[in-house]
């Protein structure tokens, strides 16, 4: 049995808090810390959890989740910092804070307190999410596996180096705005074809919905599932010489080059 503490209740925060309730994961108590009074109220409202200041939620906590913004990571680490913390009895701090490593963390906890660093992406919203996790120097295996149920309950669980998270990052941190924008272009060319809107949005949807669903549960990589679709000659033959000659790779290559180095120096600037 876990007790938990979110410190934080923005998109990301609400979303664990929703996915950890929906999957009646095994929490012996869930707190969060909500500056915003009427955002606590809401919270309070709408998930029937304590909602209360960030030292309190802290205090007893098995997992303390940091799940703001990176500007409120110092003075939520100063009211984290205010109780009796103890990595031997394995608590640990979990951060979702994008741009921060967990040198930062470690530098501001007790010796030895251990630390998770997480790239989480926004479909964890809708249970959906990829959740990324680079344990610091003092995480064992038993707090990975505590971190990975928790996460566990909003989408999948990766693990990777922390020197891999930048290009974590630049993949699926970010890499729902890729498909948004390329969802919205869609939408747009198909209404300049006649459709209505309306019309188009739900065939672009379904079929991002769908190319995914192949992608996950096919076996097969996408090279070979786009080459299946492109018949010798047809459409979207035509369509993808089209994308491939207005340089769509390489406009990808350089817009995840440029996530890649805008969080490496985000993570610069906060040690």
């Amino acid at each position: 049995m876990t007790r938990i503490a979110v410190i934080g209740g923005g998109r990301i925060g609400e979303a664990l808090i929703s996915g950890l309730l929906q999957a009646n994961h095994a929490v012996r108590d869930l707190v969060v810390a909500e500056s915003h009074q009427k955002r606590a109220e809401e919270l309070a409202a709408e998930y029937s959890v304590r909602v209360t200041d960030t030292a309190d939620a802290a205090e007893g906590a098995d997992v303390i989740v940091i799940a703001v913004k990176p500007a409120d990571v110092e003075s939520a680490l100063t009211e984290v910092s205010k109780v009796d913390l103890d990595g031997e009895r394995e608590q640990m701090l979990v951060s979702l804070v994008a741009g921060v490593p967990t040198g930062y963390y470690e530098t501001r906890l007790p010796a030895g307190f251990p630390v998770v660093r997480v790239m989480p992406n926004t479909p964890m919203l809708v249970g959906e999410g990829v959740s990324v996790l680079a344990p610091g120097r003092h995480v064992k295996p038993a707090h990975l596996e505590t971190v990975r149920g928790v996460l566990g309950s909003v989408g999948k669980v990766v693990t990777v180096r922390e020197s891999q998270i930048d290009a974590v990052t630049a993949v699926s941190g970010s890499g729902p705005a890729y498909f948004f924008l390329v969802a919205e272009a869609m939408v747009d060319a198909g209404v300049a074809m006649g459709l209505t809107r309306a019309t188009a949005t739900e065939l672009v949807v379904q079929t991002m919905v769908g190319a995914g669903a192949m992608l996950d549960r096919s076996g097969e990589s996408a090279t070979e599932l786009r080459a299946a679709v492109t018949s010798p000659g047809g459409t979207t033959a035509a369509a993808v010489r089209e994308l491939e000659s207005n340089g769509l790779r390489r406009a990808f290559f350089d817009a995840l080059e440029a996530a890649k180095d805008r969080s490496a120096e985000l993570g610069a600037s906060s040690e």
